[in-house]
């Protein structure tokens, strides 16, 4: 029992280190973090968004490895959801920035001029899809 339990350990250490590093090393290599503080112009807050980034993951993990139940206020969750899907779509912002997703995706459906309306095809999808799934799926 005790090697099958020092091995179920070794290996959820094992993977979480391996997805880590490898999200580490995407936030690195792409340099996700620096180009979001150059489009927001908020480059002397770089050292907050890096301790974001890391307190955030590790709230992530403590909070996946419990079933947290929160009583807490809609009125306080309300701004808390709307801060972190600001901050999921800063990111993938610099992410497609940092990319030039945009110009090659506008190039390859034939909208080379017009990006305004990808983008904002992209907007508005985005926004109907998370409205159906908290119709849908959550508020049921």
């Amino acid at each position: 029992m005790t090697i099958k339990v020092i091995m179920i350990v070794f290996l959820g250490l094992a993977s979480g280190l391996s997805v880590g590093a490898g999200f580490v090393a995407f936030l690195t290599v792409m340099g996700i973090i620096p180009r979001l503080t150059q489009l927001t112009k908020t480059m002397k807050m770089i050292h907050s968004y890096e301790w974001s980034v890391v307190i955030g993951a590790l709230a992530g993990v403590a909070s996946s490895l419990r079933d947290p139940a929160l009583n807490i206020s809609p009125l306080f969750l309300i701004p808390l959801g709307l801060t972190g899907g600001i901050f999921v779509g800063m990111l993938a912002a610099g992410l497609t920035e940092a990319l030039n997703v945009f110009p090659i995706l506008a190039k390859r459906i034939r909208l080379d001029g017009e990006i305004v309306i990808l983008i904002m095809a992209i907007v508005f999808g985005k926004i109907f899809g998370s409205i159906f799934q908290w119709l849908y799926f959550v508020h049921r």
